[in-house]
């Protein structure tokens, strides 16, 4: 099979399109005919020589994947969508989505909703998952001091983490804050739900957020930022909010005032999210595909069912992704931008919005 691989560590350039094996599916595990790969900061990261697989995971990028299930095993026991051969999935895999043909777990397979495109599919898993297992999951937002009136502050709004995130919250009926970095991208976040979008560079997130909610603050905040923000996140949280850190972006090191945590009742593992995101093994992997499940979500037909479990009572919410385009997909007029080398920006250019995707039979990257 043709692959895209990291011939050593360093700039996109470094990205070659080779032959490979293809991969031979385990017990468990699906073959799947690649169409489109998401493109995630993980791979850039690898690229760079900075984020290895786990032992035992293929060395090619790529974290998540969607087409055809063409091969493997159909274990009718870890199956609940009722998969089959032949079947178009969007999948959570812990490497090698860079590639013609894929290996996935069954159970971290879902179906592709009705009306949306493999190259949009493959955007959904690894930010739905993250999404989900941290703001609901383990910021229980919903859940604490505010109840159903509780509010989220999101940044990095303009990331594929963030316009999921600010779409999701939305669509369960939360108030919804994000920031970005340019005016633009401010707007953009807005036109997916969020209430108010700060921009980062010229507007100070504290103050804005404070007078936004009448002094009393957020209750959950997720930051995939970390660094100095800590300090400041933590002024601008409710009595009893949480932080959940996904990322570390601005720095792993922050200067606290614990007075201020006490004094808001936070309780630290739940604020900082230990827990969060630390790795992209099997373990890893799993426990995002079993948070979708512990909260039965029906992925498919079009609709996605959340059914989170808030103040004890379970809640039924359906999202159309197809038919209204209200969840997923975005104006492509903001986010559609052709990558270097035909992989992925890299990071060396720094407009985008949403989540970029590799379509296996293009010579571009799309930012969905």
């Amino acid at each position: 099979m043709k692959a895209v691989e990291i011939t050593e560590f360093g700039a996109p350039d470094v990205l070659k399109l080779a032959e490979r094996p293809t991969p031979e599916p385990k017990a468990g595990e699906v073959l799947i005919k690649v169409s489109a790969s998401g493109v995630n900061r993980p791979d850039v990261f690898q690229r760079k020589g900075s984020y290895a697989p786990p032992p035992g995971i293929s060395d090619l990028p790529g974290l998540e994947v969607a087409g055809e299930i063409v091969g493997g095993t159909i274990d009718e026991k870890n199956n609940p969508f009722g998969l089959k051969i032949g079947d178009r999935v969007c999948a959570l895999i812990a490497g090698g989505g860079y590639a013609e043909y894929a290996v996935a777990p069954l159970g971290q397979c879902l179906p592709v909703p009705n009306g949306l495109t493999d190259v949009e599919a493959a955007s959904l898993p690894e930010t739905f998952f993250t999404v989900w297992s941290n703001v609901f999951q383990r910021a229980y937002l919903g859940q604490g001091e505010g109840g159903e009136n509780e509010t989220l502050l999101v940044q990095g709004g303009s990331s594929g983490i963030g316009v999921t995130a600010i779409q999701i919250a939305h669509a369960l009926g939360f108030r919804v804050f994000a920031t970005a970095g340019s005016d633009d991208k401010c707007h953009a976040c807005e036109a997916l739900g969020a209430d108010r979008a700060i921009n980062y560079r010229t507007s100070d997130f504290v103050e804005v957020v404070k007078a936004l909610t009448n002094d009393r603050g957020v209750d959950v905040i997720l930051d995939m930022v970390a660094g100095g923000y800590v300090a400041r996140e933590l002024s601008a949280l409710a009595t009893g909010g949480r932080i959940v850190l996904i990322a570390t972006l601005g720095g792993s090191r922050a200067e606290l005032n614990m007075g201020e945590i006490l004094r808001r009742r936070e309780i630290a593992d739940a604020v900082f999210g230990i827990v969060g995101q630390a790795g992209r093994g099997e373990g890893h992997v799993v426990h995002q595909e079993t948070a979708f499940g512990d909260q039965t979500v029906e992925f498919g037909f079009g609709i996605i069912r959340l059914r989170p479990r808030l103040g004890g009572l379970q809640k039924t919410h359906r999202f159309v992704l197809a038919e209204t385009g209200n969840l997923g997909r975005h104006d492509a007029s903001i986010g559609r931008r052709i990558a270097a080398h035909g992989v992925f920006p890299g990071g060396q250019r720094r407009f985008h919005f949403g989540v970029i995707v590799r379509a296996a039979h293009l010579d571009a990257v799309e930012a969905l």
